[in-house]
């Protein structure tokens, strides 16, 4: 199987990259930044912007899945810093892949969204609903729901993905998968973790349409 993997340059999609390929799936990505991937005999890089509809059809050609990492990017992890993307940039890319996938027959979809985003915002501690609602954090989360809300009403086999608070610990941990809050999840997931559940994802059947809360055990 080939997967477009868009994201794959941030924090968490270098792990979505590289446990992808470990897995022994051919990956196509779509980066702004060529540089900032490593060859391999299993990668197909692509220049471009999931926002532009050439980019991205050139990219798709041959995936039979996709999983978006993609995020709305700040200067600095500070909440208040100033957004490096557009605050439409994951509805707009959303729109563009829904667009275009009948015309390569692809039928898997794995978004990673966030935990607190829709109906979950009130799962989610005071103290993080207050600092979405006050800083600049809160443009990813109101866009991840809108992208969220076109995938669904789609035909495709979705899964969306929601990690608890993103952390770079190495150590290997279960995952807690949560759907309505039950289990109710845990603070913190590792990003390798997470792109592990996502990779995996691709394969299991029972969780497509579905929208899952993971954290670590």
């Amino acid at each position: 199987m080939r997967i477009l993997l868009l994201g794959a340059t941030g924090r968490t999609g270098k792990h979505v990259l590289s446990y992808a390929l470990e897995k022994g799936y051919d990956v196509s990505c779509l980066v702004r930044k060529p540089e900032r991937l490593t060859q391999h005999p299993s990668l197909s890089i692509f220049e471009g912007n999931p926002t532009n509809p050439k980019d991205l059809q050139k990219a798709m050609e041959g995936c039979q899945a996709i999983i978006s990492v993609l995020n709305i990017s700040r200067t600095s992890d500070f909440p208040w810093a100033k957004l490096r993307t557009p605050k439409t940039f994951l509805s707009d890319s959303m729109s563009n892949i829904i667009n275009q996938v009948t015309n390569h027959n692809i039928k898997r979809i794995v978004l990673c969204s966030a935990w607190g985003v829709g109906e979950t915002k009130k799962d989610i501690p005071f103290w993080f609903r207050w600092t979405i609602d006050c800083s600049n954090i809160k443009y990813a989360y109101l866009n991840h729901e809108r992208q969220e809300n076109l995938l669904r009403k789609t035909g495709l086999g979705y899964t969306i993905v929601r990690p608890v608070g993103l952390t770079n610990f190495n150590k290997k941990l279960g995952v807690r998968e949560s759907e309505s809050n039950q289990p109710k999840p845990n603070l913190l997931i590792s990003r390798k973790a997470a792109a592990r559940f996502m990779v995996d994802s691709l394969e299991r059947e029972e969780i497509q349409g579905k929208t899952i809360a993971i954290s670590n055990t």
